[in-house]
């Protein structure tokens, strides 16, 4: 296999400890490496060519960030970063020292929770019984049956669905913050009402996630909620994490 590098997992603080059976992306896998400067460490590997964002991959990529994570505060990179050379990580990491000692300190013993809402499935039968109009339009779909009136139930439906899902997300936002540091809004995701991600102490996982199981039970029928972590914290180091693009690229 050809190889070319560095691939940049993460930053990490200068003595994170680097665990000596983890491996990178590439078959066969890439051995990782510390390249230390000062106060501070970036984990890297030779990377394979081409790099391409297969899944085993992504999954090994997440599943490094995570496994020093454990023994450390870690700011991720997003997969696919890739430096010309050793010693242009050192010049990043000389540059931008100070934040992220700063970013390193805030992630110390912290996680990301992501959690999505979706509209509730199967619950046409509360929205029948609590919208009014919709219990209009059923009944008038029923009695005069047609093309124009399915497709005024339709989308009926889907906006009630989507209105209800909204409503109800928006009221446990702040219920999940008050469990978490931080939090941040992720980008729009399909047929999502929302996406966002909490910064949460590792020791409150279990906590934020029986927050969401109970809410998922107690708005079953306005929302369905899907919680993904612990994930690397990507939507609270990105602006101290994100590299320089003329010195680190995506592939």
């Amino acid at each position: 296999m050809t190889t070319a590098g560095p691939y940049v997992y993460g930053i990490v603080a200068g003595d994170h400890p680097l665990p000596a059976e983890l491996r990178g992306v590439g078959r066969p896998a890439a051995p990782l490496e510390s390249l230390p400067v000062g106060a501070t460490a970036a984990v890297v590997s030779a990377a394979p060519v081409p790099l391409r964002a297969r899944r085993r991959d992504l999954l090994t990529h997440q599943e490094v960030l995570l496994r020093l994570a454990l023994d450390g505060p870690t700011l991720p990179m997003r997969f696919g970063m890739l430096a010309p050379d050793a010693e242009t990580v050192r010049e990043q990491l000389r540059a931008r020292q100070d934040r992220d000692l700063r970013a390193l300190e805030r992630l110390a013993g912290r996680v990301e929770m992501n959690v999505k809402a979706l509209p509730a499935t199967g619950a046409l039968a509360a929205l029948v019984a609590e919208e009014p109009r919709i219990r209009q339009l059923r009944e008038a779909a029923q009695s005069h049956p047609g093309y124009e009136a399915n497709v005024r139930l339709g989308e009926a439906v889907v906006h009630a669905l989507e209105r209800r899902a909204a409503d109800v997300a928006q009221r446990i936002v702040p219920e999940l913050a008050a469990l978490a540091v931080a939090r941040a809004t992720g980008p729009q995701v399909s047929e999502a009402v929302l996406n966002v991600s909490f910064l949460v102490d590792r020791q409150d996982v279990m906590d934020f996630r029986a927050a969401v199981d109970r809410m998922s039970g107690r708005y079953r029928d306005w929302v369905e909620l899907r919680a993904a972590g612990p994930l690397p914290c990507y939507s609270f180091a990105e602006p101290e994490c994100a590299p320089a693009a003329a010195a680190w690229t995506g592939a």
